[in-house]
């Protein structure tokens, strides 16, 4: 919390930064500068032959050439019949530059809603990792627009790097910036009235945030922010706090005009039938990072079940207020497996010592509880994820719109890798494959309000394309920088297969495979010879 006077001269947006971060020592990532990868933009870029997955939810299509002059596409015309001779004469003109996308599959770009720019948290382990190995790692992995989910490196540095990505002075993804309200105790406090709310969210707008990130408020305070950010045009999202949540959950939020409900926090509350507070053990304490992710392992168990008339009512609910669920569920999957994610494939060449560091169990670090995790803890997370996916499963298909976040950075997961775990995690709830490469493309770009502008392919719009040697749909483990594992059974040895290419954002062309062995020297550098606690390697 903060007085008055502590915040008279705190530009808004700044206030969890100047507040809570920078009087622990801890800082931003180093802010990237400059650009040294991506080909382009050109004038005319052709791709040839593409079967294309447009986002929408319709089926593969092909073959295809896609133009894109000045960043957006311009013709998508279809060139002949699958496994036919193509007629050149029915082609488009020649380009200033051409990408052979015959027996290749063509996608939007990967929209992750729940990210971050590192976090000044990383900071407790060593030195925070650069921007430029966030940004690299995310369009690696086809991520070419982020919604920054309370830019927690202050306001003024994301609306510099926002900018300076637009302007493709550096290699980065399209950011869009939510702003931290600072509204709850437990983190930093500075608005204590519903008119001190409206105002500063006048001001965060008139400052260029596109949104604002919520961890609760009181009620009074959380309605009149949020019919204010709806007035000004404002997206909103909430990361529903225990502190907060038994006053304000993510029904009472979306019915007040909140746009999206992110993680699972708030849901299973809304489903409470003989209780109003969780079942909270005697000796529980949220500032112990173990009892907050042990215990809220167990909400779904004490909601209403699946079918009954209040979880039926309860999505109807939400659906009548149009609002979208943004469910992460790949930043808690350790909670299921703590060994999985501990030796994920890629930690030994993807991830940087300082964040391998704070991984490990510490306390006073968020999401580093692990010093006395067990295998109930597990049971309880599969039980709790299993109710959590058919609830987020059930309102895909009532037509609720559902979306891709990683929150990456904690918790074993780490920028790119998470997005993509993610997509599995949302097949494992119940998508078909198709669905999922909707809520990570155009669904998010629905949410966060710039689907004339991009999301699938269509005339028109942004050249945020993804060109992949193998069908994702088959398997979105082809996907990770990584690659999934395979048996050449004309060599009998296994080879690790990769299905992404290129990332295109707007028009401008990266090589994905330069841009991992860029972050690999950044994680080769972080450690040295001397240091044996490093994960073992692919």
């Amino acid at each position: 919390m903060a007085n008055s006077s502590m915040t008279d001269n705190i530009d808004v947006g700044e206030e969890i930064t100047k507040l809570m971060f920078e009087p622990k020592g801890m800082n931003p990532a180093i802010p990237a500068t400059s650009r040294d990868r991506g080909m382009g933009p050109y004038n005319r870029l052709v791709l040839r032959g593409a079967t294309v997955i447009d986002g929408t939810g319709a089926p593969p299509s092909g073959p295809v050439d896609i133009v894109v002059e000045g960043g957006r596409i311009t013709e998508l015309k279809i060139v002949g019949s699958p496994n036919k001779a193509i007629n050149p004469a029915n082609r488009p003109a020649p380009g200033d530059h051409e990408i052979d996308c015959h027996g290749k599959w063509v996608t939007p770009g990967l929209i992750d809603c729940h990210a971050h720019v590192g976090t000044p948290w990383h900071g407790m382990s060593g030195q925070v990792p650069t921007a430029d190995y966030v940004y690299k790692l995310w369009l690696a992995h086809g991520v070419t627009t982020v919604r920054e989910m309370g830019s927690m490196n202050g306001m003024g540095y994301m609306l510099a790097q926002r900018e300076a990505s637009e302007k493709n002075e550096i290699a980065a993804p399209r950011l869009i910036l939510h702003a931290y309200f600072p509204a709850v105790n437990e983190r930093i406090k500075t608005i204590y009235t519903p008119e001190q709310a409206k105002e500063w969210v006048r001001r965060i707008k008139d400052r260029g945030a596109d949104g604002i990130k919520f961890f609760g408020a009181p009620p009074a305070i959380m309605k009149a922010a949020l019919e204010e950010a709806t007035k000004q045009g404002l997206r909103t999202g909430c990361h529903h706090a225990q502190m907060a949540v038994t006053r304000v959950n993510a029904l009472k939020s979306a019915q007040w005009g909140l746009n999206s409900s992110e993680h699972y926090y708030g849901i299973p509350e809304a489903l409470f039938e003989n209780r109003i507070v969780q079942n909270f053990p005697a000796d529980y304490n949220y500032g112990d990072e173990y009892f907050r992710f042990s215990v809220s392992g167990q909400m779904f168990m004490q909601a209403a079940q699946p079918g009954s008339r209040k979880w039926n009512d309860v999505l109807e609910q939400f659906l009548e207020t149009g609002h979208t669920f943004v469910p992460t569920f790949g930043i808690y999957d350790a909670n299921r497996d703590l060994m999985r994610a501990r030796r994920a494939d890629w930690h030994g060449d993807y991830t940087v010592k300082t964040i391998w560091k704070y991984f490990q169990p510490q306390r006073g670090g968020h999401g580093a509880y692990w010093y006395r995790w067990s295998t109930t803890n597990e049971v309880e997370w599969k039980q709790n994820y299993r109710l959590w996916m058919q609830f987020v499963n059930e309102y895909k298909n009532l037509g609720g719109r559902v979306c891709t976040g990683s929150d990456s950075g904690f918790i074993y997961q780490i920028f790119g890798f998470g997005l993509i775990r993610e997509l599995e995690l949302l097949q494992e709830a119940g998508f078909h494959p198709i669905e999922v490469m909707r809520s990570a493309t155009s669904m998010g770009a629905e949410l966060l309000g710039i689907d004339d502008d991009t999301g699938s392919i269509d005339l028109g719009k942004r050249a945020d394309l993804l060109v992949h040697d193998l069908n994702p749909l088959e398997d979105f483990k082809l996907m990770y920088g990584t690659g999934a594992i395979r048996l050449n059974d004309e060599t009998g040895k296994a080879e690790w297969k990769r299905s992404l290419r290129y990332t295109i954002k707007a028009g401008l062309i990266f090589d994905t495979e330069q841009l991992l062995a860029d972050v690999r020297d950044i994680v080769n550098q972080s450690w040295s010879d001397d240091d044996h606690d490093r994960p073992p390697k692919r």
